[in-house]
């Protein structure tokens, strides 16, 4: 009989995690921890059905329906089974409730759901992500009408009354530069708000509710003078028509993922503050959707690295297992090293979220949070796609064959350094995040996590914050040099601050017997922490142009 090669098979992503599980032992409470074990269990079981499931079957994409056979518009989208499943398991897992539960460890066990759910969601996170931001950005508003409204709606632990929330931002004239924003709000003679214009990227167009900006009729020019508005998409079980629904994307990856082209023609809508600074008041939600990109990111490393190495395992090439390649055993452990930096940095940020939003914080850590957010999004982003695409490798041509579903890694990927900020549009805010105490903050925390650790790791990550200081003051008063270094500058300072992390994680679990954190941390460290930028700006001008 003729050789047939076993595809690569997925351990449970929670109960296969020595990473995960090992974070969760070391910072949550013993009851906590024990509380939370249910639902991570839960999903990481539906986890392995999806992946199962999805090879079983033949992919799908959403289809838009326009009109009815009637001539009657609908706008109607047909879905995919997990995109079905998905207030199903939102609710009943918590995954967006936990997040808002009154304790310093909620965002942390919020994103432990976050991190097992989200490839088998099908992208189904990325609306949760949108509906997070929105609870976010309300309740930093201190809106109570609009409170009471959505917020019981977009945390119901009930799928019969539970909302996603849209985030309508980006238009034809600009992405980042919101300023240009061409939807314009007018207010009727009945004293209601109504938007009017046309919104490019709509990823949560599903929903049963939105934050958009718009400017107010009126109003001057560039991005002070928008407003933040809230607004419902849904009139009972029809879509209100005052929204139209002109086309979905048809994008590279995450196409499980409605992405819409809408028109807004009249669509009654609530404003969230000040009919100003809109901007200003989306930043809560940005912070939080920036922590879903890099805390997603994370999971496909992880994901990408479990199925290569468990394929590594099953096949032979030259008489012995890949596994047992040196070469392709030295890949594996490299990717695995960056995945763990990446991971300690994420979740990071997910923990100091909560400790900062239930004032848990010391006090550096607000300004920590500010830098760290930009970092973790951006690095992440970029690690992804670099991981995925190595993992692809790994398993020769089946790697570039649909079926497998490993493309669809690489395809997915590809999407988290562009949301919620490209790397270029994060490198400068956290330039912006630096002119405050963001570096003396960094320094600070990463003292505290290298305390008793590995000498050579505290002595790397002290000297590559040295050098970041003297880029600074060098460049400080040459904006251009500045910027031009940004993203450099950011992928060191990320750089630095996984290293410090992945210090305190191997220290701790040396206590505990076990070795492979501390061999990550040295493997990190042999990838270097630095990555500045070097070149002219007269070069740079003649090659870029």
């Amino acid at each position: 009989m003729a050789f047939l090669q076993q595809p690569p098979q997925l351990e449970h992503p929670y109960r296969g995690d020595r990473l995960l599980l090992a974070l969760l032992d070391r910072a949550l409470p013993a009851a906590r921890r024990e509380l939370l074990d249910v639902d991570l269990d839960a999903l990481g079981d539906y986890a392995v059905m999806a992946w199962q499931r999805a090879r079983a079957g033949t992919p799908r994409k959403p289809v838009l329906t326009a009109w009815d056979a009637w001539g009657r518009r609908v706008d109607r989208i047909e879905l995919t089974a997990a995109w079905q499943e998905g207030p199903r398991l939102t609710t009943r897992h918590a995954i967006l409730a936990a997040g808002h539960e009154a304790h310093e460890h909620a965002r942390l066990e919020e994103f432990a759901r976050v991190y097992l759910y989200h490839v088998a969601s099908e992208f189904y996170t990325c609306p949760l992500a949108m509906t997070d931001g929105a609870a976010t950005a309300l309740k930093a508003s201190g809106n109570t009408e609009l409170i009471g409204r959505a917020l019981p709606r977009f945390l119901s632990r009930d799928p019969g009354a539970f909302w996603l929330s849209g985030q309508w931002m980006t238009e034809t004239p600009g992405g980042s530069d919101v300023g240009n924003t061409e939807t314009v709000a007018r207010r009727g003679a009945d004293g209601q708000w109504r938007l009017y214009g046309r919104k490019w990227f709509s990823s949560a167009v599903v929903g049963e509710a939105a934050l958009a900006l718009a400017r107010p009729e009126g109003a001057g020019p560039g991005a002070q003078a928008l407003a933040l508005f809230y607004v419902e998409t849904m009139d009972g079980d029809a879509r209100r028509p005052e929204l139209t629904i002109d086309r979905l994307k048809d994008k590279l990856g995450t196409h499980e993922l409605p992405t819409a082209e809408i028109h807004l023609d009249g669509l009654p809508a609530w404003p969230v503050g000040e009919l100003a600074h809109g901007v200003r008041q989306v930043a809560p939600m940005l912070n939080t959707t920036r922590a879903w990109n890099a805390v997603c990111a994370v999971a496909s490393m992880a994901r990408a690295i479990a199925l290569a190495r468990d394929y590594a395992a099953r096949r032979s090439a030259f008489g012995r297992p890949l596994l047992e390649q040196p070469l392709h055993a030295h890949t594996l452990a490299g990717m695995q090293a960056e995945f763990e930096g990446a991971f300690a940095l994420a979740f990071e940020v997910a923990h100091l979220l909560g400790r900062v939003e239930h004032g848990a914080a010391q006090p550096h850590e607000a300004a920590l949070l500010r830098l760290l957010t930009p970092l973790a999004k951006l690095w992440t982003g970029k690690l992804a796609v670099a991981i995925c695409s190595e993992a692809l490798e790994c398993f020769g041509g089946a790697g570039y064959i649909e079926d497998t579903g490993l493309p669809q890694l690489l395809r997915d990927a590809q999407v988290y350094p562009i949301w919620e900020g490209t790397t270029n549009v994060l490198s400068l805010d956290s330039l912006r995040a630096l002119t405050g105490d963001g570096l003396g903050a960094l320094r600070a925390a990463a003292d505290g996590w290298l305390a008793g650790g590995d000498a050579a790791a505290a002595q790397a990550v002290r000297a590559a914050l040295d050098a970041a200081a003297r880029r600074l003051d060098a460049d400080g008063v040459r904006r251009p040099a500045l910027e031009a270094g940004a993203r450099g500058l950011a992928v060191t300072l990320a750089r630095c601050a996984a290293a410090a992390l992945l210090a305190r994680q191997a220290a701790w679990s040396k206590d505990r017997g076990d070795q492979r954190p501390g061999a990550a941390l040295r493997r990190f460290l042999a990838h270097g922490l630095e990555r500045f930028a070097a070149g002219e700006a007269a070069d740079t001008q003649l090659l870029a142009g």
